[in-house]
């Protein structure tokens, strides 16, 4: 294999080498100077470009130098037209006149533009980030390796935004936020993004957006924040479209197709993906020292291995029809389906404080999963004839998240683990969300003052159905366990009112408002009705002061973190006996304080820096404890969520993207905080805190018109709990890239972390009653061909609502597995 591996690589850069000597393309060269007109001085790192004088495509850009001159190379045989743009300055077109293979502009004078500017942006052909009054934006497609990477990686680059080592998404270091699609929760993101955003090609996002102090229309939902994705739909009259093809060493195979088309007043956009997950096996450590009055009482260790595999598919398409001039009807539809398989084989033994073995059995487990999410939209938006800017917007949606999970374990080899109290069992946990949405908005923009206001209400269904069925050795047959079985209903109703206004003046902009919830929730468990409402008032403030290439934001905000299902359900998961997991129906909403304060600045390179604190009581925490089972009569570890004390975190983070030299692009991601947490559980008092961190480097060098290398490492130092910590992690990744047929199809190759084919990932926790250590052997190296095609030729955007439902309100579940594809 490896020598198979060795000739491959040394004909692909046999081939690169040749054509790198055989297709010299011959360059024109354009050349001048910017010039202040008022001023008759030299503007520096102004932003100058060449363009396709036909199609109007990027295809070369450059800054001016401080002297204001500037000198770009192109290929010769097209028509080109030059572009110069500066913040604060009217945008500049000329037309390319060659003699010879040669341009020069001489002298080209910017004046002063008349219009406000609305944000602090360079006014470049794509600026890769900018800065808004309340949040950071990262434009994906002008990324140069948008092509080669998936959707969860180009997740490390965007400021704010990290990716742990077991590929959970953390806003600022944290769990808690909410991811979007367009602006509306997702059936995609319900369960495991994770998940999808690594089997999704960052072609199809158009941009990152970090909502960190989010405006009162928002939902309360989300205490770091909210991730909004949106998608790519350019048209205008025709089609276009992509085609992505990736095979992985690890992940198998995975499939997406994007497309637009535009007809008339109708336009139709959105992609659809499917692959398939290859079996991979993974080693799994835990050993855990038993305390009985501060005296070692037992050491339980259990090793074995899980099998997992599957496959999966996804759709989204959003339809727009324009009415008249005035009237825009969309809608939208999105579908999620994955079905995964999981064995495994665990080795459990028990030793008593005088190391002699007084436990023993072997598990066999099968697990399968079928997960499923679908939503459902339609907005009606009208403007009105005298002021187009005005929108009022009427919205519905449908979302249902259904799960369904069975396990099965059979115990062989038992030691004193008896079969009448611990049978042989299988497990059923039918879960999942319905829910209905209705939402109002209206938007009055005025000269300096823009106002908006709206109302909403969510009518939610969480909903379990679970059982468990015993094996019973005298009938050989399995029969139901009345006591583990039982259905769990939870209603929760929330109806919201806003009004926010954002004032801009020519340095200031400032964004305030205030959103009123009302939530009414309505739950029954094992026959205990609960019926229970509270309000909450957030308050959302954020100012930005713009200077000449940089600006500074203040922020303030609270936000709401409310249970989801997997937060709420009682179901007892008891595929690891030993370790039993349940989520706790009578969680209460956390309230979370945040204030930001950010420095960016887009003059040579673009430069974040942000200082952030928030600070909670009451947090959701998850929380384990010794007990004995009644079910088994065996000691074994609990673990739930519970409402427990305070959260603190003061964090920093640092982001910047510049050229070392024009083919060199040096991206840069940090951050780190310091986190306190205490609470009480079970009778003890539990206090920790710790540094975060995590830090990620992109470079990516361009060789020639047609090749691209890139190199991307990354460190994530682990997260802190109230219980415990987990182990840092170390990413690496190389790429490769080809352009063929005119920049229409990409090839990458592509190698992730090659030098370890495992990678030991570690969570420790403590407690008064023992010592813990799990420890999950995980794939880590992994190769990867990607082929990206686009075809079709399209000018201009699918004309869309500007406001839809977006339900942010409730928390992820944040689970995750696998890697990045």
């Amino acid at each position: 294999m490896k020598q198979i591996l060795l000739i491959l690589l040394c004909c692909y850069f046999s081939a690169f080498a040749t054509a790198q000597t055989q297709n010299v393309p011959t360059n024109i060269t354009v050349k001048g100077a910017v010039i202040d007109s008022a001023l008759n001085k030299p503007l520096g790192y102004v932003t100058v470009a060449l363009q396709d004088a036909a199609t109007h495509a990027p295809v070369k850009s450059t800054l001016a130098k401080d002297d204001g001159s500037f000198e770009i190379k192109a290929p010769e045989g097209k028509t080109y037209q030059l572009v110069i743009a500066f913040v604060g300055y009217a945008t500049k077109v000329l037309p390319i006149k060659l003699t010879g293979n040669e341009y020069n502009a001489g002298k080209i004078l910017l004046s002063a533009s008349s219009k406000e500017l609305k944000e602090v942006t360079v006014t470049a052909v794509r600026p890769v980030m900018k800065q808004e009054v309340d949040r950071l934006t990262y434009d994906v497609q002008a990324d140069p390796e948008s092509k080669a990477v998936s959707a969860l990686d180009m997740m490390r680059k965007v400021p704010l935004l990290s990716v742990d080592g077991d590929d959970k998404i953390r806003l600022k270091g944290s769990g808690n936020y909410k991811i979007l699609i367009n602006g509306k929760e997702s059936a995609l993101m319900a369960k495991n993004p994770s998940d999808v955003l690594k089997s999704m090609p960052a072609t199809n996002i158009e941009k990152i957006e970090v909502i960190t102090t989010p405006p009162a229309k928002y939902d309360a939902e989300g205490l770091s924040g909210i991730i909004n994705i949106i998608t790519k739909k350019n048209a205008d009259q025709g089609y276009n479209g992509s085609v992505n093809i990736r095979y992985n060493s690890v992940w198998g195979p995975g499939y997406n197709l994007n497309a637009t088309v535009k007809q008339g007043k109708f336009g139709l956009s959105g992609y659809a993906g499917f692959g398939t997950q290859k079996k991979v096996t993974a080693a799994t450590h835990n050993n855990q020292t038993q305390f009985a009055d501060q005296q070692v009482s037992s050491i339980l260790n259990q090793n074995g291995a899980n099998t997992f595999g599957g496959k999966y598919k996804y759709a989204n398409a959003e339809l727009s029809y324009e009415i008249d001039s005035l009237d825009l009807l969309t809608g939208s539809f999105e579908i999620f389906q994955g079905h995964f398989d999981q064995n495994g084989l665990l080795q459990s033994n028990r030793v008593n404080s005088a190391g002699v073995l007084d436990q023993a059995y072997r598990n066999t487990v099968s697990n399968n999963s079928k997960d499923k999410g679908t939503d459902i939209a339609i907005n009606y938006q009208r403007s009105f004839k005298n002021h187009k800017d005005e929108l009022l917007t009427m919205s519905y949606k449908y979302s249902y998240s259904p799960s369904d999970q069975t396990n099965a374990n059979e115990f062989t080899n038992r030691f004193n683990y008896n079969e009448d109290d611990n049978p042989d069992f299988r497990q059923r946990n039918n879960a999942g969300n319905k829910e209905h949405t209705i939402q109002l908005d209206y938007v009055y923009p005025l000269k300096k003052i823009n106002i908006e206001a709206g109302a909403k209400a969510i009518l939610r269904n969480n909903f379990s159905d679970f059982k468990r069925d015993n094996f019973d050795p005298a009938t050989n047959e399995y029969v139901p366990d009345e006591d583990q079985t039982n259905t769990f209903d939870y209603h929760q109703d929330v109806t919201s009112f806003y009004n926010s206004y954002q004032l801009k003046l020519s340095k200031w902009t400032a964004k305030g408002g205030l959103r009123i919830e009302h939530t009414q929730i309505r739950a029954d468990f094992m026959g205990a009705p609960l019926d229970r409402g509270y309000n909450n008032l957030i308050p959302s403030i954020s100012i930005q002061r713009s200077l000449k290439s940089s600006s500074i934001n203040l922020g303030f905000t609270q936000r709401i973190q409310r249970p989801g299902i997997y937060q709420l359900n009682p179901f007892i998961d008891r595929s690891n006996p030993k370790f039993i997991n349940t989520g706790n129906p009578n969680l209460r909403p956390e309230l979370n304080n945040t204030f930001e304060l950010t420095y960016s600045n887009f003059k040579k390179a673009s430069v974040t820096v942000g200082l952030s604190y928030a600070f909670s009581n009451n947090s959701i925490q998850n929380v384990s404890r010794l007990q004995v089972d009644n079910t088994s009569l065996d000691t074994v570890t609990y673990t739930t969520y519970q409402n427990l004390g305070s959260n603190r975190t003061l964090g920093l983070n640092i982001n910047t993207n510049f050229s070392i030299i024009k083919p060199f692009t040096v991206s840069l991601n940090g951050q780190v905080s310091h986190v306190w947490l205490k609470g009480t559980y079970n009778g003890s008092f539990f206090k920790n805190d710790g540094y975060i961190g995590n830090a990620f480097a992109s470079l990516t060098y361009k060789l020639g018109d047609t090749y691209r290398l890139g190199y991307n490492a990354g460190f994530f130092s682990g997260d802190v709990s109230l219980q415990g910590k987990t182990s840092n992690f170390i990413y690496n990744s190389y790429t490769v890239a080809k352009e063929f047929l005119n920049k229409k199809l990409t090839v990458t190759l592509v190698a992730n972390n090659p030098y370890s084919k495992y990678r030991a990932y570690t969570n420790s926790s403590r407690t008064p009653d023992f010592i813990q250590s799990t420890s999950t052997d995980n794939p880590y190296r992994h190769f990867a061909v990607r082929l990206n095609y686009k075809f079709g030729k399209l000018n201009g955007d699918i004309k869309k609502n500007q406001r839809s439902i977006n339900n942010d309100d409730t928390k992820n579940s944040g689970k995750s597995s696998g890697a990045n594809q």
